[in-house]
């Protein structure tokens, strides 16, 4: 079991498509590891699915950022939970091949998130079991050892 905090390095109001996708492929980096690591998965990265899924949403639904559906918005702003309220659907009323639409994006999103995640950790295979290593050893890892070993990752 994990947590991952990223901490903002200024205040910011605005995050752009770039900005999204690697805070999904972030999230679904504890999944990836374990894949690459045991050969299966656990539910331990539950709730980093559900927020890089979430995300991955709210760039189709919400933002306009959808390369399939264009620059509308398919929230319906009265509702603000998942499920709203008595299990109704936070999407404004859309045709169910609007639905299918979204929905073949959010997974098209959070699986090419997932997949670079997969590409950064095989990548990075040695520092992925350095970091492991040092975890078992302090629990923590933060601040400047962090940024440290954060700073030898190879780009894919």
């Amino acid at each position: 079991m994990g947590y991952t905090l990223k901490l903002p390095t200024e205040d910011r109001f605005l995050t752009d498509e770039l900005e999204f996708r690697e805070q999904i492929a972030m999230l679904l980096g504890g999944r990836a590891a374990e894949e690459i690591v045991f050969g299966n998965v656990t539910n331990g990265a539950s709730n980093d699915m559900e927020r890089a899924t979430a995300i991955a949403e709210q760039r189709v639904t919400a933002y306009g950022m959808s390369k399939v559906l264009g620059p509308l918005s398919y929230e319906n702003g009265h509702q603000q939970n998942f499920l709203g309220k008595n299990g109704t659907n936070p999407r404004r009323m859309v045709s169910d091949e609007t639905t299918k639409a979204i929905d073949d994006e959010v997974k098209e999103i959070v699986e090419a998130g997932y997949q670079q995640a997969l590409a950064i950790l095989n990548n990075n295979r040695d520092l992925l079991e350095a970091i492991a290593g040092r975890i078992l050893e302090t629990e923590v890892i933060e601040g400047e050892e962090l940024e440290n070993l954060l700073n030898q990752v190879r780009n894919s």
